[in-house]
């Protein structure tokens, strides 16, 4: 980019966006909790965190699956928070979602090439007319190569494919309409070790074929590593912390990224892992003051049960939300 060129415009950007639901005797659960964050073209972006920290309803929210309670999500540069279903569905093509069970998602009773011929026919061509028969026929056999299945598997039924295969037949599914964003929830939490390797590395193959933008869900930092280019780390509803993938993870400046981190099997050489973390992650119905990490975290003082600390620049395109940073040599 020159001196002079416009800087590119984000595809995805959540201006302090939070999502709270009610629950028993009045009270309030916040889920996500006033985040703000921008996805550019092409980027991979992993969200990740313990079960509980809200990673998966940020998901649903940036696609408006689920209601958002404040805040604003922004699409290809146009404001879609308040959007009715009607007036999102022009919308939807180009943002699809892969869920992590991908049994729960494919109607047992329908054939692969009915349930991924569906969106097909429900959403117009490029050219605003209705698919003819012979172009779906054609696109559907062009998923299957993308995701290393033969076409015969459109004649055959979801029970029939092993948990993997019924996982590249979710992604072929999202891909039919040529979305630009794709946030795939803990795709491959469900599956064995060996079988996450080649949903991982589908999903790498087909952000370099299709130019591709990610959010990709998981806890699994090792996954996380694989698949993204930045990763943001939440904690009861926030990021606590954000930036390149490599900085992140090899040199987290957060207390709990370091924690995250240290719990990856892998060799250390020379190097003093941090003190595991204790207790449990406290209710998000009634979080603690300060710091929200401040009961677990081992380097706590008295400014943190008081202040939360909001996120700030440690490196160039590295933010944290902690008052005193481990060390960033």
């Amino acid at each position: 980019m020159t001196a002079t060129s416009p800087a590119p415009a984000a595809l995805l950007a959540v201006r302090n966006l939070s999502k709270t639901y009610r629950v028993g005797h009045g009270q309030r659960l916040t889920a996500v909790d006033g985040i703000s964050l921008s996805v550019m073209p092409g980027e991979m972006l992993g969200l990740v965190g313990e079960s509980g920290c809200g990673k998966s309803t940020l998901g649903r929210c940036m696609l408006r699956l689920t209601d958002i309670s404040a805040g604003q999500v922004m699409f290809e540069g146009r404001d879609i928070t308040t959007l009715s279903e009607r007036r999102l569905r022009p919308l939807r093509p180009r943002m699809q979602m892969v869920f992590q069970d991908s049994s729960a998602c494919l109607n047992p009773r329908r054939r692969v090439g009915d349930l991924l011929a569906e969106p097909l026919r429900v959403h117009p061509g490029p050219d605003g007319r209705r698919r003819p028969a012979a172009d779906i026929d054609r696109r559907m056999r062009d998923l299957m190569d993308l995701v290393s299945l033969p076409a015969s598997a459109l004649a055959r039924y979801p029970h029939e494919f092993s948990g993997g295969q019924r996982q590249r037949i979710n992604i072929a599914r999202a891909l039919a309409l040529s979305p630009r964003l794709v946030v795939a929830d803990e795709p491959v939490s469900a599956l064995d070790v060996s079988v996450q390797a080649q949903i991982v590395n589908l999903f790498a193959d087909l952000q370099a074929r299709l130019g591709l933008t990610y959010v990709f869900v998981a806890h699994d930092l090792a996954v996380v590593r694989q698949v993204s280019t930045r990763v943001a780390v939440m904690y009861l509803g926030a990021i606590v912390e954000i930036g390149p993938t490599d900085s992140v993870l090899h040199h987290p400046v957060h207390p709990y990224t370091a924690a995250l981190t240290a719990a990856v099997p892998r060799p250390m050489v020379g190097a003093r892992p941090p003190p595991p973390l204790g207790g449990d992650i406290p209710s998000p119905v009634n979080r603690p003051a300060g710091c929200r990490f401040h009961t677990r975290c081992p380097y706590a003082q008295d400014r943190c049960r008081e202040d939360e600390p909001a996120l700030r620049p440690i490196r160039p395109g590295h933010e944290a939300a902690c008052h005193f940073p481990l060390a960033t040599s």
